[in-house]
């Protein structure tokens, strides 16, 4: 009695496999075409693509979800960037310049800034899980003016340049919240 029960559970799990295989159905394609979607509302399609694809739990997720990977993807790199500017900081207080005491406070501040925009990230990762989706997009718009916040100090110092290494990180990290917020408009809030 016990192997037949197990042969019919087997065919009954069997045939919807083959009909999925024989008709090129991936189970995964609903999700694939969730995110599709998804960015396809976004200013920038590829950075959205890639880098939900990039994260596994990407597949599973609702579109809230695909908010809370991207604002957690932005959060990570502004992150990285406030390390990266603390990194090059002088580590000596060694006699220097005007024009370099001037770059190691700009240096400073804009290590500050994008660790506001860290934080700013964050707030929208709890603003997302309790659904107050016009505090997540105050957030993630805040996020991304502390990356104008670290430009436009530059311009008060025009002996000291502003380092494209940085106008390359300014630029992804606007990038990511702009995804975030098309993302975010797709919520109805």
């Amino acid at each position: 009695m016990g192997m037949k029960n197990f042969s019919i559970s087997l065919i009954f799990f069997a045939i919807p496999l083959i009909f999925f295989h024989k008709n090129g159905v991936s189970l995964a394609s609903a999700d694939q075409t969730l995110i599709q979607k998804t960015c396809t509302n976004t200013l920038y399609y590829k950075l959205c693509m890639s880098s939900l694809k990039s994260d596994p739990s990407s597949l599973t997720a609702d579109t809230k979800g695909l908010a809370i990977i991207m604002a957690s993807i932005g959060a990570a790199n502004a992150t990285a960037t406030s390390t990266y500017l603390s990194s090059q900081l002088p580590t000596s207080s060694s006699a220097a310049t005007n024009a370099n005491n001037n770059k190691t406070k700009l240096l400073r501040q804009c290590s500050e800034k994008y660790a506001f925009a860290a934080e700013a990230l964050r707030e929208s990762l709890k603003d997302l899980a309790d659904e107050t989706y016009d505090y997540a997009y105050m957030h993630v718009s805040a996020a991304a003016d502390y990356a104008n916040v670290c430009r436009d100090a530059f311009k008060g110092f025009p002996a000291v340049s502003y380092p494209a290494k940085l106008g390359r990180r300014e630029e992804g990290l606007k990038r990511i919240c702009r995804v975030v917020l098309g993302i975010l408009d797709l919520l109805g809030w």
